[in-house]
């Protein structure tokens, strides 16, 4: 038995529709967070926080991501509620649940060639900031900071073995979290610091899952 036509057309269309309706969601959802942020309005930032990686995720599983993708996301989604909740071992959970996302990451990144010189730029920058947080950090801290570091800069890495988006989705990563240290350092920050941690994380995000999609469709180019 063979598929009409006209649904075979209509099958697609339909599913295109709900993938840009879920983007559309996760951008307003980014827009309230970012927005309750500035504003100060802490229920906003609450209730649309912990909306933005599903939303992401559908949006990604519409398209046909990869599962290691959507793994990555909805650990983000973990971390992001954990973070919500004002208590130290939440904390650790959150920071545990975003770690699991990174392995997620370079799980779905492979054996993918990167340049070395962009690792050896990594290598630096981990080490350099390590060392200026190391002695303002909580001493309970400083180990699973560390550690965390690592995976993510590998991340940072591994990421732009997929091009240029994921590589600056992967780079912004690390700028989120680099700030999320420093507040923990008792640095001083800029102006709404929780609302720079949120763009460049949300950013980051949306690009390594842009990057992952595009990468992916142009090897099914390539290959078909």
């Amino acid at each position: 038995m063979t598929t009409p036509p006209a649904l075979a057309r209509t099958a697609p269309a339909g599913r295109a529709t709900l993938t840009r309706a879920l983007l559309g969601a996760f951008l307003l959802a980014a827009a309230v967070d970012l927005g309750s942020l500035l504003a100060g309005a802490d229920t906003g930032h609450l209730v649309a926080k912990p909306l933005l990686m599903p939303l992401l995720a559908a949006y990604a599983a519409g398209r046909g991501a990869p599962a290691p993708l959507l793994a990555a996301l909805l650990l983000g989604w973990g971390g992001d509620v954990l973070l919500l909740l004002d208590a130290d071992a939440a904390f650790l959970a959150g920071m545990g649940s975003f770690a699991l996302g990174h392995v997620c990451y370079l799980v779905l990144f492979g054996r993918r060639r990167t340049p070395p010189a962009l690792g050896a730029v990594y290598a630096l920058a981990l080490t350099g900031t390590l060392v200026a947080l190391w002695p303002d950090l909580p001493a309970d801290l400083r180990i699973p900071v560390a550690g965390y570091s690592l995976l993510l800069a590998a991340t940072a890495y591994r990421a732009g073995s997929l091009g240029v988006l994921a590589g600056t989705g992967g780079a912004l990563f690390l700028l989120s979290d680099t700030l999320i240290a420093t507040g923990i350092a008792e640095w001083p920050q800029l102006p709404v610091p929780d609302f720079w941690v949120m763009l460049t994380y949300i950013a980051a995000q949306y690009l390594l899952t842009a990057g992952v999609l595009r990468a992916m469709y142009g090897e099914c180019r390539t290959t078909s």
